[in-house]
């Protein structure tokens, strides 16, 4: 137990927080008293804190100077969370003892109880008495804690960021408890943890509700009957295409008291799931997944033996091979001596959101954001108020575009009630690197049927492959994630089919909206041809730029997987200029092209190099969009 004591033959052992043990005798001759005192802790110990309560007020009317009963009930109220009951309680203990280490006691426990309930100033004080007399233990690391967010507290008691929190309709809001909200990327499909109470139909389950035409939510139902179960499927994440899920699994055939394990989508049917493994789970407790948007990295929360506090964020990455590599702490930036729980990596992959109860806060659980800056993770913010407060926050999730964030909060006045919310968030607590999806389907282009492709994503600026997904396998649906910051090329393949290149550019454009493209690989055979829209000169020159080295890179990979091939690389020009000038240009960007890849393994017997200048546009000339389109160069299988 927590706090406590044991009377035995009129002398009480009094436990403080933790392993304080003194033997001294009651401060009533009452044999009553002590009697109903004794027996109260009976039912305290099995959660009857109704009848406790009622044999601890008896045993206060038989001697109202009963000092232990006072802090008996007041730890009894605590449990109830009954708090202004319990700080009654605990004044009236404190002021009957003239004991210094039972003093410090109450004030270890009203400053703990004050802080709960906002009272910061008279938190502050007890804990600032507690600290002057206590010598150096555990609880002084905690009442250091709490006083850094008593003085947190009172620092920013004026703070009211534009907040909006509204919650959920009833058609989502339908059950006694739900919580730990997701959302694709795509903002159509939100998936959570639902729970119908407690006792014999304590079940946590995982449901998903879809926007319906009016872009309402709809009622919510049972993800799959392959991962509900008889179990508890409690926190869980989904891949930004909706397609791969990781959910937390306690009972069954777990490593420890909770599992992580995974379900993937194909068409409309889940996977039976499969344990993560060793190299994620321990014998531990290893809960509330948060996936990339790539599915490649994972974080989580655990408290195996090796973290920094008590409940630690951990996280995984994905080899080369596609499986998990052994779960790291995320350090001491992110984790502290007390408790992280709730991660959330956003779309972006920058930035960490988590619930603390030690870094600076309101008290309790606050959430709190990291940003990743050289793959160092910055010293976390607080949210701010009023999203945090002295009462327990987490279960964030913020949107792709940085703009909205869902969460979980109790139901005001109601006990094991929670609802879910959601709310436009402050533009000084939003993400600097927000982001946007492209979506479509992957299909032959002869056939129209959809294929089961490779989609890339590239950084070009820093040739860095940042994501990787495959195109569902009935529906051809591929979901990729953009973020701003960075020039992006986007590569679609699969054996047999010529690889298709796209562009995107997200340096400064404000991109909010969904992009939508179909992509239709063409079969490898003669006269296949691909743009190469990733590859960059400068105005009237032919020399490539660096960024165009990803795009080189792919032809090249290409071009070996596929060895007995012959291409030709064709230079285009829009008409700014003469016939002669357009055609030498694009000859010589043809000829770089091909450089390229001679000198980096391809035997030049396989390739043609030709220029046609402004010969061939897939366009009028008459906007400067489309004499951009027109400038390019193809990629041409010839046998």
């Amino acid at each position: 137990m927590k706090n406590g004591s044991l009377a035995i033959c009129g002398w009480v052992l009094m436990f403080s927080i933790p392993g304080l043990l003194m033997a001294q005798p009651l401060s009533t001759k009452s044999k009553k008293a002590i009697s109903l005192y004794t027996e109260a802790d009976n039912y305290r110990v099995r959660g009857q804190y109704d009848r406790a309560i009622d044999l601890l007020n008896q045993a206060i009317k038989k001697d109202s100077k009963f000092e232990e009963a006072y802090f008996r009930l007041g730890i009894t109220l605590k449990n109830k969370e009954d708090l202004p009951g319990s700080i009654e309680n605990f004044k009236k203990g404190l002021t009957l003892t003239t004991d210094n280490r039972k003093q410090n006691i109450y004030r270890y426990e009203l400053g703990d109880n004050c802080l709960r309930i906002g009272d910061y100033a008279q938190a502050l004080e007890y804990l600032n008495s507690f600290l002057i007399s206590e010598k150096s233990n555990t609880r002084t690391d905690q009442a250091k804690i709490w006083k850094q967010n008593a003085e947190y507290g009172i620092a920013h008691q004026g703070e009211n960021l534009a907040y909006k929190p509204e919650a959920l309709n009833d058609t989502v809001n339908c059950f006694p408890m739900q919580y730990f909200p997701v959302l694709t990327a795509d903002n159509q499909q939100l998936v959570f943890t639902k729970r119908n109470g407690r006792g014999h139909d304590d079940d946590e389950d995982i449901v998903i509700s879809r926007r319906d035409g009016r872009g309402n939510w709809a009622a919510p139902f049972s993800i799959s009957d392959k991962i509900n179960s008889a179990e508890r499927e409690g926190a869980c994440t989904i891949s930004a295409d909706g397609r791969y899920l990781i959910f937390t699994l306690c009972g069954g055939k777990t490593y420890g008291r909770c599992d992580l394990f995974e379900s993937r989508k194909t068409g409309d049917t889940w996977s039976t799931p499969v344990n993560l493994g060793p190299m994620v789970n321990s014998s531990a407790w290893d809960v509330q997944p948060s996936l990339s948007a790539d599915g490649q990295e994972l974080y989580f929360v655990s408290d195996r033996k090796g973290g920094i506090g008590g409940s630690d964020i951990w996280y995984s990455r994905k080899d080369s091979t596609n499986r998990w590599t052994r779960a790291q702490n995320a350090g001491s930036t992110i984790n502290t001596k007390y408790d992280e729980i709730s991660p959330f990596i956003h779309v972006n992959n920058r930035n960490l959101y988590f619930a603390s109860n030690a870094h600076p806060g309101f008290g309790g659980l606050d959430i709190f954001v990291s940003e990743k800056v050289d793959n160092k993770w910055s010293t976390p913010r607080n949210m701010g108020a009023p999203l945090n407060n002295f009462e327990d926050q987490y279960s964030f999730f913020v949107t792709a575009d940085g703009e909205r964030a869902y969460y979980s909060k109790d139901d005001a006045g109601k006990k094991n009630f929670t609802k879910l919310y959601t709310t436009p968030l402050p533009e000084q607590v939003q993400v600097r690197y927000y982001s946007n999806i492209v979506t479509g389907k992957v299909r032959d282009k002869e056939t129209g049927k959809s294929i089961v492709a490779h989609v890339e994503l590239y950084d070009i600026g820093k040739d860095k492959r940042l994501s990787y997904v495959q195109s569902d396998s009935v529906t051809g649906d591929y979901t990729i994630v953009l973020t701003r910051g960075a020039e992006y090329a986007l590569y679609s393949s699969s054996p047999g089919y010529l690889f298709t290149s796209l562009s995107f550019n997200y340096t400064t454009e404000n991109h909010q909206k969904p992009v939508v493209v179909d992509i239709d690989l063409q079969k490898v055979k003669a006269n296949a041809t691909a743009v190469l829209n990733n590859i960059f000169f400068e105005t009237d020159k032919y020399d490539v730029e660096e960024k165009s080295i990803t795009e080189l890179n792919e032809v090249i990979r290409f071009l070996k997987s596929n060895p007995k091939i012959h291409v030709e690389i064709g230079g285009h020009t829009d008409n700014v200029g003469s016939a002669a000038y357009n055609v030498q240009l694009s000859q010589k960007r043809a000829q770089a092209v091909s450089d390229y890849l001679t000198g980096h393994g391809i035997d030049l017997n396989r390739i043609v190099r030709k220029g046609y200048g402004a010969l061939q546009p897939v366009r009028p000339n008459d906007t400067e969009e489309n004499r951009q389109i027109n400038r390019r160069i193809e990629f041409k299988v010839i046998n």
